[in-house]
């Protein structure tokens, strides 16, 4: 029988190209960052999370409009600026401002659940 992890979580993934990825659930049960960096090994992958996890600081993102005019944001990390992760896309800035209170809410107290075993 499978243990899952309840909500929020990290969900560990692989890619298609065999690496490791990571999503961010929030406590409703809806992804709130659907896409993170790919990581060659799993403590990377890991490292990754953590990273998530303290990053989450007002500007810790960045938030943007796509060409389609739906709003998204990135979450970034402070000490190197890299792309931690990308959110879903909304219908309303109003919106996608919830999404960055979710991630700041639920991020630092999420469990990491590794669906590459």
């Amino acid at each position: 029988m499978e243990n899952k992890i309840s909500f929020p979580k990290y969900q560990i993934l692989h890619s298609n190209n065999n690496q490791y990825y990571w999503l961010l659930w929030a406590v409703n049960g809806r992804v709130i960052l659907k896409s993170s960096e790919t990581y060659v090994s799993k403590a990377n992958c890991l490292v990754g999370i953590e990273s998530s996890k303290k990053n989450t600081a007002d500007n810790n993102f960045q938030k943007d409009v796509a060409t389609n005019g739906q709003f998204y944001f990135r979450q970034i990390s402070s000490g190197n600026y890299k792309e931690l992760g990308n959110s879903e896309m909304y219908n309303t800035s109003t919106e996608r401002n919830e999404g960055i209170l979710a991630v700041q809410r639920d991020a630092p107290i999420a469990n990491v659940e590794d669906k590459t075993l």
